[in-house]
């Protein structure tokens, strides 16, 4: 075979180094598996907090209903990848290197998506070879611009306060979808466990005597250390537990991360050995994908606004969420669940990491409702 006469498959399954399957020349026979074009190739930069990363996973569902088919690549920094582990609507996961930015720019896409204003995803979606932008880039003077009509109301949210904070009332997973030229059908998050996972989940269940009679409610006490005030004090996690093991049809399950661990501890150690046989304290250095095992056990879900209230809507339970510092009517939460807040409160939403005041939107958080709320859930 000459060079002129090679002819490449447009196939996902095609590497250039090896047969896609044992003794199989797809050059002479042609493509091995017709389900397997690539169509539209579609590029998603989505890079920065765990919790946005999952947010932007809902427009996988309009992409295949828009290009029913193509090949959708996503990159996504180090610590996010895990996220997006047998997400079966991304055919191949990138991290954010510069071996994998070198042969992702050697790639011609028809579109780049690209959901973060930050310089650096803005820079690369620039260097980016694609038919088509969408979502933000930069311009000559280095300023992060939005790169399509469609992007417009997201950028105006991010740098006009009085729109973001008082008068938006439009969910992160609706914005996006307008961003990236999308239909919006509230299509739900994507996370996906893996057999083995499902296994652990199982015995765990058995490990802890899980009895489906009972309602588990899990209490994700922590939050990125970037925001500390995302979360609710101690003694706050103590009152309202205090309360809800009056209800004897309950369980009490806490959850969080490795910063978590000696926080989850004294909320455990507040309570007496008697106590503490209704409450279940879940292994927090285990690693994202173990988290979300332990995530999976409750019913319910009480929390801030983190990757673990994210990650609860990922696995769509009844959730509790409440906010102070951050945007409430950003968050989707597909009908199961309520969000607390302060609508009164002149100083919140601000995104300030540190508060100038006295924390009032956590003090003012109302323990009470949060246990009505978990007394009146009906499985």
């Amino acid at each position: 075979m000459k060079l002129e006469d090679l002819k490449i498959p447009q196939c996902k399954n095609y590497s250039g180094y090896k047969p896609c399957k044992p003794y199989y020349n797809c050059l002479e026979n042609g493509c091995a598996d017709e389900n397997a074009k690539m169509g539209t190739k579609i590029l998603i930069i989505s890079l920065d907090a765990l919790g946005n990363v999952l947010d932007n996973t809902p427009v996988l569902h309009a992409i295949k209903r828009k290009f029913p088919v193509c090949t959708v690549y996503w990159i996504t920094l180090p610590n996010a990848e895990k996220i997006l582990w047998y997400n079966h609507l991304i055919d191949k996961v990138f991290t954010w290197t510069d071996e994998n930015r070198m042969i992702l720019k050697n790639i011609e896409f028809d579109y780049v998506m690209n959901a973060d204003k930050s310089l650096y995803a803005c820079a690369f979606t620039n260097e980016v070879n694609a038919k088509t932008k969408l979502g933000f880039i930069l311009n000559k003077d280095g300023k992060i611009i939005p790169a399509n009509e469609g992007a417009m109301y997201s950028y105006i949210l991010g740098i006009d306060d009085q729109k973001k904070f008082r008068e938006n009332e439009r969910s992160g997973v609706d914005i996006i979808h307008e961003v990236f030229g999308l239909e919006y059908k509230y299509d739900p998050y994507v996370f996906n466990f893996s057999e083995e996972e499902k296994e652990f989940i199982a015995n765990y269940k058995k490990e802890i005597s899980f009895d489906n009679k009972y309602i588990y409610v899990g209490f994700n006490t922590g939050c990125s250390e970037l925001f500390p005030n995302k979360k609710m004090t101690i003694e706050q996690h103590v009152k309202i537990i205090t309360d809800l093991l009056k209800n004897k049809n309950l369980k009490i399950v806490l959850l969080g991360g490795r910063e978590d661990t000696e926080r989850n501890d004294r909320i455990l150690n507040s309570f007496s050995k008697e106590e503490q046989k209704n409450i279940i304290n879940t292994p927090s250095t285990h690693g994202l994908r173990r988290g979300a095992c332990f995530m999976s056990i409750p019913d319910i879900v009480i929390s801030g606004d983190s990757f673990g209230m994210h990650l609860a809507i990922a696995l769509q339970k009844y959730i509790i969420a409440w906010f102070g510092l951050s945007c409430w009517s950003e968050i989707e939460l597909y009908g199961k669940g309520e969000k607390l807040f302060q609508k009164d409160l002149e100083c919140s939403p601000c995104w300030k990491r540190v508060c100038p005041k006295n924390l009032e939107c956590i003090t003012m958080i109302d323990l009470k409702k949060i246990v009505e709320l978990v007394n009146n859930y009906k499985k």
